[in-house]
């Protein structure tokens, strides 16, 4: 073992003091001592820690039964089991009355390396648990999540089950953050082991996959004039359809974009202009009035979706602005009604190419890449089960360009497999953003950036992670039109905080061997 480099079971201690320590920070009236705890201990390391955790509360004063779902399999965990001076039970002798008193339940069953479903005894005892009322704390994941997609596995067709709070090591797990997990983990707190860097830096970085950071320094403008923060096109539709275009041609405005025009049939322009000010309108009746449009090259990012229309306008706009072919090369978003096009005309979808956003719900994404879809809603039985993160990939890879599949776990996937997470759960939920045109508010925030020159990759992300940051500023009773105007101030909040705003990473890579 090299200098300064921890041990397993050096590894296994501090990973059990980490769980204590949180479970006093979560719930500190249990400092006192004296509590109950039930603690669950599986076969592999993940069981070891809970060996140790048996070990420091019965130190603590508190009283402790201890329940194996088998012997210790792994060299480092028999070790902890045998420093554990009380007895041990099996699973399956865990009785209700034994929780009559709500203790402490500590799930060390499986953590990472789960790859096989859990049986329907260790299920059962959790969901037990749960039902009396016990606070239940994970060890690095819920038994039965997929700490790679955040699915629950499991033998039966049960649902899977919730802690109170989990408790991770080093960083935040994709599983932690997809689809399941955030529902099963409860509240999430993440302990460093105090890793040598190599190890750390293979934990955080395997699969590639981060959560989405703002680079603050190049969002806040530094100076220039209009024309150098680009010029955004926002195609809407026939009079009475154009609420969803403002509101993404305000969004496209507030995040810096340095003009913005809204085109649209001339029959809505009095409408548009009843309610726009500082965005610009033209009159843009058909494919062939888009064309002339596209002749002034300083308009350099379109929109196309929202209030767009599923008619022969819209497929005709949504051709032009694909098939473009002069200079610049314009950055293009692709979201809501135009998805649809896409999905119903593969002649549109191979048109796509790298300077697209795609910005599909579930929905969308499924009439999109049915196949994929459905792989991705098929149960999961085994482990590492296929992932949002999967599907997204493979959809980026298919389409030729940027994915943003829209979400509380947000994915954003590019055809080289770059990979990002911008998830609105924790401590960053927000779940007020689940309101009409909020989606056309992103779009609209996509569509500024890459105006402003972003990469379609970075302005996604980065979009994403502000779209966030402003539904949790403003609060519960937001309305899409709200997001835009909190612009302002979470750029304040940037401007007057470090040069890097990131919600930290997430990896495929447990930092552990598996369990």
């Amino acid at each position: 073992m090299a200098a300064g480099e921890a041990s397993g079971l050096e590894l296994m201690e501090r990973a059990g003091r980490g769980v204590v320590a949180a479970v006093l920070t979560e719930w500190p009236e249990l400092a006192a001592g004296s509590a109950h705890a039930v603690v669950l201990c599986g076969p592999g390391n993940n069981g070891g820690d809970g060996y140790v955790i048996a070990r420091l509360l019965d130190d603590a004063g508190w009283r402790v039964a201890v329940h194996a779902l088998t012997a210790p399999g792994t060299e480092d965990a028999a070790t902890m089991a045998a420093r554990w001076r009380g007895g041990v039970s099996g699973l399956s002798a865990l009785r209700r009355e034994d929780l009559a008193d709500r203790p402490l339940v500590v799930d060390a069953l499986f953590g990472t390396g789960l790859t096989r479903p859990i049986s329907p005894a260790v299920g059962g005892a959790l969901r037990m648990a749960r039902a009396a009322g016990c606070r239940i704390v994970a060890v690095d994941v819920p038994s039965g999540l997929c700490a790679d997609s955040g699915r629950y596995l499991a033998e039966d067709a049960a649902q899977g089950w919730q802690a109170d709070l989990t408790v991770t090591f080093e960083s935040a797990k994709l599983g932690h953050m997809l689809a399941d997990g955030p529902g099963m983990c409860g509240r999430l707190a993440v302990v460093p082991l105090g890793l040598n860097r190599g190890l750390r830096d293979l934990a955080r970085t395997a699969g590639a996959v981060q959560r989405a950071s703002v680079p603050a320094r190049d969002l806040i403008k530094a100076g220039g004039h209009k024309f150098c923060h680009g010029h955004a096109l926002i195609l809407s539709g026939r009079s009475g359809q154009g609420g969803a275009a403002r509101m993404a041609a305000r969004g496209a405005l507030r995040i810096g974009a340095g003009l913005v025009t809204l085109g649209c049939p001339a029959e809505a322009v009095p409408e548009n202009a009843a309610r726009l000010d500082a965005v610009m309108l033209k009159a843009v009746e058909d494919a062939n009035a888009l064309a002339e449009v596209l002749k002034d090259p300083r308009i350099n990012a379109l929109c196309l979706g929202p209030g767009l229309g599923l008619d022969g306008r819209a497929a005709g706009l949504l051709g032009v602005a694909l098939g473009w072919r002069g200079e610049p090369r314009r950055g293009l978003v692709v979201d809501a009604d135009a998805l649809t096009l896409l999905s119903r005309d593969p002649a549109l979808f191979a048109m796509l190419h790298p300077g697209c956003v795609l910005t599909p719900h579930a929905g969308e994404f499924a009439r999109l890449f049915p196949d994929i879809a459905a792989r991705l809603d098929a149960p999961a039985k085994m482990g590492p089960a296929y992932s949002k993160v999967d599907a997204a990939r493979e959809a980026a890879r298919r389409a030729g360009c940027v994915v943003l599949f829209k979400g509380a776990d947000t994915v954003i996937a590019a055809p080289d497999d770059t990979c990002a997470i911008s998830a609105a759960v924790y401590d960053r939920a927000a779940p007020w953003l689940a309101t009409a045109g909020s989606g056309d508010v992103l779009a609209g925030f996509i569509t500024g950036l890459l105006a402003r020159g972003f990469a379609p990759q970075q302005a996604a992300e980065s979009a994403a992670w502000l779209h966030v940051e402003c539904a949790r500023s403003f609060g519960p009773g937001l309305i899409a039109e709200d997001l835009p105007e909190e612009l302002p101030g979470v750029f304040r909040a940037l401007q007057g905080g470090s040069a890097q705003a990131t919600t930290g990473s997430a990896s495929q890579a447990s930092s552990r061997p598996p369990t």
